[in-house]
């Protein structure tokens, strides 16, 4: 384990008291998942700006992959997450990564393949800070996937990830996540 990603399992699992019960449900349901973007990498920025562990903080995204799987089940599935953390000042989100193109280009005007696994999906999201998702392993230890590094994400750097959202995207984005951080330094598209 690298010393950012030391730093990330300490501020995920001992600065951020809501992140364990969001582990605790999911695992109620699902064997194979990830935690990640919004609130991984905004729980870092909260740390950095000695802000409170839930400012700013909209929804938890929990992401798997089951090609077998259906929208209504991950709907479903969505709302029972939803329901149980309802205490916590986030939303929970749930993604079934191996559906993703089924409304991915009604949302965006951009047709994708099929993602072939729960990485490949991480290795899409808008930002190089924002691509980061987790696992818990066993109580006390995250196997941590980010693709970019932790570089940009510790360093309070957005670098847009050109791999697959629009530009239009990308700016909004990081133009929201400016206003709550503001130490953050946006990297232009181009």
């Amino acid at each position: 384990m690298s010393r950012l990603e030391e730093q990330l399992t300490e501020i995920l699992l001992e600065k951020t008291p809501y992140l364990q019960p969001v582990f605790d449900t999911a695992d109620q349901y699902l064997s194979h998942y990830y935690i990640g973007a919004g609130i991984v990498a905004q729980s870092v920025w909260n740390v950095k700006h000695g802000y409170d562990p839930a400012y700013g903080i909209g929804d938890a995204d929990v992401i798997y992959f089951d090609p077998e799987g259906s929208l209504e089940e991950e709907q479903q599935l969505e709302k029972e997450l939803r329901k149980e953390l309802s205490r916590y000042p986030f939303q929970i989100d749930v993604t079934n990564e191996a559906l993703v193109h089924q409304w991915y280009e009604e949302k965006f005007h951009i047709p994708i393949q099929p993602y072939p696994s729960i990485e490949a999906a991480v290795d899409t999201w808008p930002s190089t800070a924002s691509a980061v998702a987790v696992q818990r392993k066993h109580p006390g230890t995250l196997k941590v996937y980010a693709p970019f590094g932790l570089e940009d994400l510790f360093g309070l750097i957005v670098r847009p990830n050109k791999c697959l959202v629009p530009e239009e995207v990308y700016v909004k984005k990081a133009a929201k996540w400016k206003k709550y951080w503001p130490k953050l330094t946006l990297l232009p598209w181009e």
